[in-house]
């Protein structure tokens, strides 16, 4: 893999160019120096596209792009401690989205019961989201 261009290291960690060039930007993946001070193409390592699909993964479970980058900055500094505690914030954080979701499904289902109920009047769920 070494070598790679731009739109190789987008391919192979499943993002657009300019999501490259964002997360370069935001300081969490480097830009290469060009081999040339007069243009050139730059070319990315496997260690880049590791770091690339690290940012994805932990895009994935949730973690914001500043989180990422203290995970990122806590891997040099072997902190442990503190990437454990982003760990744990990011599991509340998503058991309060589950709880949240539950409760949603519940509602919309007991809404779902009484409308299939039939009778009389305006349809439970329709009236439920206008009160």
């Amino acid at each position: 893999m070494p070598g790679m261009t731009i739109g190789m290291l987008a391919r192979e960690g499943g993002v657009g160019v300019e999501t490259i060039r964002y997360y370069q930007r935001r300081g969490l993946l480097e830009a290469p120096a060009r081999p040339d001070p007069y243009g050139g193409v730059r070319r990315y390592g496997a260690p880049d596209a590791r770091r690339l699909k690290f940012i994805r993964s932990a895009q994935a479970a949730g973690f914001t792009l500043e989180q990422i980058g203290e995970l990122l900055a806590l891997d040099a500094t072997d902190d442990r401690a503190r990437a454990r505690e982003l760990a744990r914030e990011r599991i509340a954080a998503l058991d309060a989205k589950i709880a949240e979701m539950t409760a949603a499904r519940d509602s919309l289902r007991k809404l779902a019961r009484e409308c299939s109920a039939g009778g009389a009047g305006p349809c439970p769920i329709i009236a439920s989201f206008e009160g």
